[in-house]
């Protein structure tokens, strides 16, 4: 299926799911991710990628990307239900200094779906942690 149809039928499906409220009766989303070693070899992959993409590049590429990882792998493991809590600034304030449209949004979410496939993470497994990450939007796109 192409990307784009596919990234629309999953932000579809997540918003559905955050809006019934069944995204939270997953209790064992950080385990279908693979634990802490799959998290950090999903965010391996998605910083590789993201680096590789001429959309996401100019975001990443001269951040401290050892930091970005681990704060990545903290934030997925504590909207997954895992045991981690991430530390330091909101959303908001991280990405205040930062232009971000909605299309870089959905061009971050389509380099992440990329990963999480070649990851193996099966499909369900990934709408319910695009329908956890998909509320933060409200603090990370900030350019109409």
């Amino acid at each position: 299926m192409p990307i784009v149809p596919r990234i629309l039928r999953t932000l579809f499906a997540a918003a559905l799911l955050a809006g019934c409220g069944l995204a939270s009766a997953d209790d064992n989303l950080y385990q279908q991710l693979g634990g802490q070693p799959g998290l950090v070899k999903l965010m391996d992959d998605f910083m590789q990628r993201l680096l590789a993409d001429s959309r996401m590049k100019p975001f990443f590429k001269d951040v401290d990307q050892a930091h970005v990882k681990a704060q990545l792998v903290d934030q997925f493991c504590e909207v997954s239900g895992g045991p981690c809590k991430l530390n330091g600034p909101d959303m908001k304030k991280v990405h205040s200094g930062i232009d971000v449209t909605r299309a870089d949004f959905n061009a971050l979410v389509e380099v992440l779906q990329q990963s999480m496939d070649a990851q193996g993470i099966a499909f369900g497994a990934q709408n319910r942690l695009l329908a956890k990450l998909a509320p933060m939007h409200r603090d990370i796109v900030n350019v109409p």
